[in-house]
């Protein structure tokens, strides 16, 4: 009877035992048997993206340039000629004054043979030197200046006739020079003289036909 009983107390004691532990495992996990049941969470983007320091910026592409407008506009005379000879063929014989008669002498007797632009450059000169402050201030002045022309006497101009066509491109380049119809390739210029003479230390300009021309 003693070892029956202890038997059967031994067979209570297990099934104790296992319910015991049952119950024990339907408990112990509270939390994750829960988030079985629970309803999954949708999470949504945001709404602006979170800038990553790991990951550079995106930078919109500059805009393509537009075009450059001129800063300057071109003159409206700088096509009117195709050249000097052009230039000096526009012009008329026509001795409208005093001025236009002293500066084709001087181009005339100074600078006859030479070519164009050389006569130019002679013309110039004459014009520089009024501008200067160094020299008479009209035209006329500069020419009949003492010592500065020998083809001046005493102050006079030679006569010259106007059908000498070497005294109508001189009157023409005169005029070309004082309304500036073409630009003098020594633009600068206060001196000038025959390629055998001197300089006297000064720059030179440009050299043109036979003569030197300086500032």
């Amino acid at each position: 009877m003693f070892e029956w009983m202890t038997l059967f107390q031994r067979v209570a004691a297990i099934a104790a035992i296992t319910f015991s532990l049952a119950g024990v495992a339907g408990v112990s996990t509270p939390g994750l048997a829960a988030d079985v049941n629970r309803a999954p969470v949708m999470v949504q983007p945001a709404a602006t993206p979170i800038n990553n320091p790991l990951t550079p910026a995106l930078v919109p592409a500059p805009a393509a340039p537009g075009p450059v407008e001129p800063t300057t506009q071109p003159s409206a005379d700088a096509d009117k000629f195709a050249s000097l000879a052009e230039a000096v063929a526009a012009q008329d014989q026509e001795i409208s004054d005093d001025t236009l008669r002293c500066l084709a002498t001087a181009v005339y007797f100074e600078s006859k043979s030479e070519p164009m632009a050389g006569q130019l450059a002679v013309a110039q000169v004459i014009i520089n030197r009024t501008k200067s402050g160094r020299f008479p201030s009209d035209v006329c002045g500069v020419v009949k200046q003492r010592g500065q022309f020998s083809f001046v006497r005493g102050g006079v101009l030679p006569s010259l006739s106007a059908g000498l066509a070497q005294y109508r491109t001189a009157l023409k380049i005169a005029k070309v020079a004082l309304t500036k119809a073409w630009d003098s390739p020594a633009p600068t210029a206060l001196y000038f003289n025959g390629r055998h003479g001197t300089g006297l230390g000064r720059a030179v300009v440009a050299s043109i036909g036979n003569h030197i021309f300086y500032r």
